[in-house]
């Protein structure tokens, strides 16, 4: 049994200072590296003991810095992958969230919304934001241990399972899989079948405290 364990990285700056995150390269709270502890501790109980593992990692601060103690705990170094950032906000990133919300222009209930214009200088297209963690997830798969770590951001985390379940690009105009931060989603695809399975989405109990 192949598994995937996808983390969003904890508690950052821009969380608790109420500014947009993107690309944005804000780093972990105290908390968020007391979370971060608390995840790699976790995913050691999830991991067999004798099974090694292959780490990547958003090349963001916040992720890397989310990395860092599973990195240690395992005895591997991450690989950082830029493909697994969260969607880039073009100008808004950094700024307050509330500046975002006065011109962000949501999709339409139908018609285009992969390649919508949320009205955002630089900001990302749905379409391009998912093409790429898509491909992030493609340099994943082409590794060969049984057991990956993924660390990511929340709304990636979506297009990290859609790649996962191998539905098509035109499906994430609606997918959508909520995550929050410092969850752990694990991704598994058996042996025999090859079916791949969404085993557990955010599972949060290792945060408690």
């Amino acid at each position: 049994m192949r598994r995937l364990y996808v983390v969003t990285h904890p508690e950052a700056t821009h969380h608790v200072a109420g500014r947009v995150g993107g690309w944005f390269d804000s780093r972990l709270t105290a908390r968020g590296r007391v979370h971060a502890t608390a995840i790699a501790a976790r995913l050691r109980e999830l991991v067999p003991p004798a099974a090694t593992i292959e780490l990547y990692s958003s090349d963001l601060r916040r992720a890397a810095e989310t990395a860092a103690p599973i990195a240690r705990r395992f005895g591997v170094d991450a690989v950082l992958v830029p493909d697994l950032r969260e969607k880039s906000y073009g100008v808004a990133g950094g700024r307050p969230q509330a500046w975002l919300d006065e011109r962000f222009v949501p999709p339409p209930a139908t018609g285009e919304r992969l390649d919508h214009d949320e009205g955002v200088e630089g900001a990302e297209t749905k379409l391009e934001w998912v093409t790429r963690v898509y491909r992030a997830v493609g340099r994943i798969r082409s590794g060969t241990a049984e057991h990956q770590v993924a660390v990511t951001h929340g709304g990636s985390l979506s297009w990290v399972v859609a790649a996962w379940l191998g539905l098509p690009v035109e499906a994430c105009a609606y997918a959508s899989f909520r995550a929050s931060a410092g969850g752990i989603t694990v991704l598994a695809e058996d042996d025999r079948f090859h079916n791949r399975t969404l085993h557990t989405l955010n599972d949060t109990g290792h945060l408690a405290g």
